[in-house]
């Protein structure tokens, strides 16, 4: 019978919203706590829900892992698309390179997220095979911001020496965030840009 008052309307959840909100969440217990807190019922508290919440999307913890993985994959490839929009080369070369600098929040639990994964993927397979995809998508990143830049016979070995920069630097920044601020992050930047710059220019002739 109508009493007079509205009957409650359920809210409507954008699917894609909510996966991505269970990913990011997944990231965050992931840096801070590594593989071994992400289940799906801790993923879930975290949220403030039950675990119906994740197993609506996600049917298990692989599945879960998976989603997060292939997140970062994704996140490589746009990254591509948009350094090919990029005209000049030393600003496409900024770009691509920035990327790799875990300068915001955002960014920096991300890292430590990879981080954890990198430290448990001879206990876990899945996250092994993952990482071994992960791998040549960055290196996809660098080879778009240095191609214009380095001389063709030189790009492979070029790559080699700036991931080591960018993964050293990203390490540090996790180590030690207090001290790498993003401030300092992007001074380091400018510099080896400028140091890369002079030592490529050096060489070209």
């Amino acid at each position: 019978m109508w009493d007079g008052q509205e009957a409650a309307v359920p809210r409507y959840v954008d699917p894609e919203e909510r996966v991505r909100d269970i990913v990011q969440a997944s990231l965050k217990t992931l840096s801070e706590g590594g593989p071994a807190e992400l289940t799906l019922r801790k993923i879930a508290q975290r949220m403030g829900g039950s675990i119906t919440l994740i197993t609506h999307y996600f049917p298990n913890r692989e599945a879960l892992l998976t989603a997060v993985l292939e997140y970062v994959l994704a996140d490589a490839d746009v990254v591509v698309e948009e350094l090919s929009e990029i005209a000049d080369p030393q600003e496409r070369l900024r770009a691509a390179l920035e990327w790799f600098l875990p300068n915001d929040e955002e960014s920096w639990v991300e890292e430590r997220a990879r981080v954890a994964l990198v430290t448990h993927q001879n206990a876990e397979p899945l996250i092994r095979e993952h990482l071994q995809r992960m791998e040549p998508a960055m290196r996809a990143v660098l080879v778009k911001g240095l191609e214009d830049v380095v001389p063709s016979a030189e790009l492979e070995g070029t790559v080699d020496v700036v991931r080591v920069w960018v993964s050293g630097m990203a390490l540090s920044v996790v180590e030690h965030p207090d001290m790498w601020t993003a401030e300092r992050q992007l001074a380091a930047l400018r510099r080896f840009i400028r140091m890369f710059s002079s030592s490529a220019g050096a060489s070209a002739r």
